[in-house]
């Protein structure tokens, strides 16, 4: 359910540390917009933070082509190519030069439902995998929402790409911090952020 009082997140909220940020994140709307005017939308509820400390971090070995959104202005997307298929999503973390992200692992979907099923192509999947598996990883949203690369480095304040807060409270009591996952160094660090009742 989403309220009709959503409103783009202020600048000065991608300012918080990166743990504190991924954890924030967890009940936030994503929504892709696409020329012929549909949309695709879905609530977070799995996210991973990243900092240039962290050896699991694309930014900790400094600066690079590839990861200079990472570095840039908070509130801002950070996209790449996963293992030469999808695009994954981030949040940059501010303030500007600090090289911190939020990964977006998994959204549970609201809007486009079909839109993001036909992307994916899993159209003669059965409902319960469906249910189960259209957007539970960061690869799959990528797909589902059609990112590419262009879109690296976007204001979530801006269409076509945006971030949203409807009001919705994650309480504490429903949300669980374990390592990440699909990593090999830093694995053992507590920076999962996955809400459980999603």
């Amino acid at each position: 359910m989403v309220s009709k009082e959503c409103h783009s997140l202020p600048d000065e909220y991608f300012l918080a540390d990166t743990d504190t940020l991924a954890r924030q994140l967890l009940g936030k709307i994503l929504r892709r917009t696409f020329s012929d005017g549909s949309s695709v939308s879905g609530r977070i509820c799995e996210t991973e933070a990243y900092s240039q400390d962290d050896p699991a971090s694309h930014s900790y070995g400094g600066l690079t082509e590839r990861n200079r959104a990472m570095f840039g202005p908070g509130g801002r997307a950070y996209v790449y190519i996963s293992y030469g298929i999808h695009c994954c999503v981030n949040c940059v973390a501010g303030p500007e030069g600090e090289g911190r992200a939020v990964l977006i692992r998994a959204l549970f979907p609201l809007t486009g439902r079909e839109k993001m099923i036909s992307l994916r192509g899993c159209e003669k999947w059965p409902e319960d995998r469906i249910k189960r598996s259209l957007l539970n990883g960061p690869g799959k949203i990528g797909q589902a929402f059609g990112l590419d690369l262009e879109l690296n480095g976007h204001p979530f304040s801006e269409e076509p790409l945006r971030l949203y807060d409807d009001g919705l409270t994650v309480p504490d009591e429903e949300v669980s911090i374990t390592p990440r996952i699909g990593i090999t160094k830093g694995a053992e660090l507590l920076r999962r952020y996955l809400w459980e009742r999603a």
